[in-house]
């Protein structure tokens, strides 16, 4: 009678309309979407509200980087502590938030970790959840480099890192891409002494190579010691709780000694809930494979975010969810992938959407600069470094635009508007900016 009587509470159902798994920005903001749609939604987070953006990564990483800034502007005394009793405030503060959304009529939030019982039905412990449509939202974790020391002690990755109270005296960064910079950034400016080191021959080998170039160079004269085509062989941990990281350049073995090392190498998808082929999802090294609509294999499960790999970026994962929806409910969008705003929270700033100048191979692109220091806005901010670049096709037609500087991260988002209309160079020299801005930099570009 016992085993009935459990057998009975491990196929409890609850039915809905769609299933989503994970509520990072993607999960839970397609939640509330397809809830004001009129769709019943059963949201399953493992962790915590708000993904690794929230709780471990934008978010956060971007609190520092103010503090930071403000260490530096105002040069006041580090209290580290401080530092991160401001970052979990606005870290609770959002969370809050999400999960006063998940009170929105429609949504029934889950909690545990969820497993695929057939192509329908996921378990949650002793409990089953049934849908029409599933969107799998699952993220990503930190990679580490298969090498001998990678997990010793004195080796953090970005979640660790951020819970930091006292700023380490030398700390190595093993990778040159943007979350290795924005710490390097970061700690730079609290005072450590900080390493890069960097496998491929320039950092931010995804950006324009004129950009990554030369905030690398800027970078450097801050102090940030950038080690280029450099790889790491292993990590040694010694008793006095000092880590030897020894590198390959060029056939040369170098060591960097650190009190920290933050392994940066990037993010893989989490997988693991397809990974048993259970249902057959398709899937590979980069992720689950997906069409454009976020299809997988199995037309009615949708994969969205970093755990498709297309775009490892939040606001990605958001219009990823979008479309998926839209997909569900017979919607049509005018969503451009290809155009996708990144940006790099250093000091300096840098951002960038479109093509870079590098991938125009059919002509020879028409580029257009201008620059900080000629701007009068950013010389009344002391912010004369960094330009603007514009790369167009032979009809004047704007295919990227990059920006190292002060506020490049906003001011990315004039370029998107334009690019997804279709303007021009033209187009742009006739718009009126107002004066004295930092946007004033597009029609100079181009005057």
């Amino acid at each position: 009678m016992l085993q009935d009587d459990c057998d009975i509470k491990t196929k409890f159902m609850t039915t809905s309309d769609l299933i989503i798994i994970g509520a990072g920005p993607g999960g839970y903001e397609t939640a509330v979407e397809a809830a004001k749609a009129g769709l019943t939604v059963t949201l399953i987070e493992a962790k915590h509200l708000g993904g690794t953006c929230l709780n471990e990564g934008c978010i956060p990483t971007k609190c520092l980087a103010h503090s930071a800034e403000h260490l530096r502007e105002e040069k006041d005394t580090l209290d580290l502590t401080k530092v991160v009793e401001h970052k979990n405030k606005i870290v609770k503060q959002l969370v809050d938030g999400i999960a006063m959304l998940m009170k929105t009529p429609g949504i029934s939030l889950v909690e545990g970790e969820a497993r695929f019982v057939d192509a329908h039905t996921i378990r949650v412990g002793n409990e089953e959840y049934q849908a029409k449509d599933l969107i799998i939202a699952t993220g990503s974790v930190s990679k580490f480099l298969p090498i001998e020391g990678a997990h010793s002690a004195g080796v953090v990755t970005s979640t660790e890192i951020l819970n930091l109270t006292t700023a380490p005296s030398r700390l190595c960064i093993i990778g040159g891409g943007v979350i290795g910079l924005e710490f390097a950034s970061i700690f730079n400016q609290f005072g450590s002494e900080v390493t890069v080191v960097e496998f491929c021959k320039e950092v931010l080998p995804n950006l324009d190579k004129d950009m990554a170039k030369r905030l690398r160079l800027s970078l450097k004269k801050k102090g940030i010691n950038i080690l280029t085509d450099s790889g790491v062989k292993r990590i040694e941990h010694l008793e006095n709780d000092v880590s030897k990281v020894v590198y390959e350049n060029k056939g040369k073995e170098g060591i960097v000694e650190a009190d920290v090392v933050l392994m940066a190498v990037g993010r893989t998808a989490r997988t693991e809930i397809v990974e048993d082929n259970t249902i057959g999802i398709t899937y590979g090294k980069r992720g689950i494979e997906v069409d454009e609509n976020m299809q997988t294999s199995v037309p009615h499960i949708y994969a969205i975010g970093d755990v498709n790999g297309l775009c490892q970026l939040a606001h990605a994962a958001t219009f990823q969810g979008r479309r998926a929806l839209n997909h569900i409910l017979g919607r049509k969008d005018n969503i451009r992938f290809d155009l996708i705003p990144s940006a790099v929270f250093t000091s300096p700033q840098l951002a960038s959407v479109g093509l870079r100048e590098e991938d125009v191979t059919e002509h020879k692109p028409l580029v257009y600069k201008s620059f900080y220091r000629a701007n009068g806005r950013a010389l009344s901010m002391d912010a004369d470094e960094g330009f603007l670049k514009i790369v167009c096709n032979e009809e004047g037609r704007v295919l990227g635009v990059h920006i190292m500087g002060e506020q490049a991260s906003e001011l990315i988002h004039e370029a998107t508007v334009l690019m997804n209309l279709g303007g021009t160079i033209s187009q742009l020299g006739d718009i009126i900016h107002a004066h004295p801005t930092l946007s004033e930099m597009y029609r100079a570009a181009v005057s």
